[in-house]
Formats: C-alpha cells, structure tokens, sequence
C-alpha cells in the first residue's frame, strides 16, 4: 500500500484528477506508470513521436489522427493530467455513478465520446466535417482495399444521409443523429485493468 501511496502524491491534484475523469487510483497508477515508460527521456510530458511506441496506434490506419487528438492547436506537449483526461473519453460509462445534477457531464459521456470522435474527421476545426475531410479518413482507413471511385461514392453517400441542412457538410448535431443507433459507448471504450 506505501508504494500506491508515494506514487499517487507524486501526481498533481490526483483527487481532482480522479474526481473529473472517473479513475480509480488503481487506474491512475497504471496510467502514471504508462505515461513514465512513454516519457522515456523523464521531461514529465509527451511529444507525438512519444506515442509511437504504442504498437495499437502505429498500427492503426487513423493513428495520427488519435495522437493528434492529444495536443490542441500549437501545443507539442502533453502533460500526465491531459493524458490521462484524453483517456477518459475512452473509459466506459459507469452507471452505478450517482449523478449529481451540479457537476459537468462526465468526460466519457456519450456526447462528449462523440465530440471526441467528431474533432477526428473535423481536422481544420471549422465545426463541420466536410466531404474532402470525410476521404481523407476514408483513406486513410480503407487505403487500397477499395478504388478512389468507391471512397468517392461511400463519402458522398455518407454525406448525403447525414447532411439534414443540405450545406454539403456534416456539423456536429448531423453526426450525433447519424449516430443514434450506434453503440458508441461500446465502441469507444477500453477497459483499463484487466
């Protein structure tokens, strides 16, 4: 128990930390304990090139995508307490939580896994995904298993099922009423301890 102890008060605001994202502080060490291998320079934060050491995301055709989804705009670093916030969005709901009417929603809300997903198809942040971003993910996870003229059709498709406004794009609300039906929780959520 003194090790849990001594590592949890090396971490800054932990029970805020925890309190915010929904992390056990089993969880908490086992992120910390993740963060530090990838920081293997020991500066306290992590550039993009850090994550390349996570075979699952060097492997994974939108890879970039999700690292970058760890940095805002102008930011090359990312410190424990914004990784492991990031993180959050992929814990599974817990519904045995209370809810308190007063606290903001929960970080791995539906909607907020939703707007997760979203600012990775969004890439110039302008609100909206449009069709030239929806190919780029398209190839990117798709590649050479289909022709440029399938990607085409399936983005246009896309598009029009989505697109309520008619304005050729897909804004947020479009997004999550596509997705009603979609068990995002499940398909956004990895279990942290096994």
């Amino acid at each position: 128990m003194g090790s849990t102890s001594s590592t949890l008060l090396k971490i800054p605001n932990v029970e805020e930390l925890m309190q915010e994202t929904g992390f056990s502080s089993a969880h908490i060490i086992r992120l910390y304990d993740r963060f530090k291998a990838l920081d293997k320079e020991g500066r306290g934060h992590l550039c993009p090139h850090d994550f390349g050491a996570i075979k699952e995301l060097a492997m994974n055709p939108i890879g970039d995508r999700i690292i970058g989804a760890f940095f805002s705009p102008g930011q090359e670093t990312v410190d424990f307490n914004t990784f492991v916030k990031i993180l959050a969005h992929f814990r599974p709901v817990d519904k045995d939580r209370p809810k308190d009417p007063n606290s903001p929603e929960p970080i791995n809300s539906r909607s907020n896994k939703l707007k997760f997903a979203f600012q990775l198809y969004d890439q110039d942040k302008d609100g909206k995904i449009s069709r030239d971003e929806l190919l780029k993910v398209l190839r990117d996870m798709l590649g050479m298993q289909v022709t440029e003229e399938q990607l085409e059709s399936i983005a246009d498709r896309t598009i029009q099922e989505a697109d309520l406004d008619r304005d050729d794009a897909i804004s947020f609300e479009e997004f999550r009423k596509s997705l009603e039906k979609v068990n995002i929780d499940h398909k956004m959520s990895i279990r942290f301890l096994r």
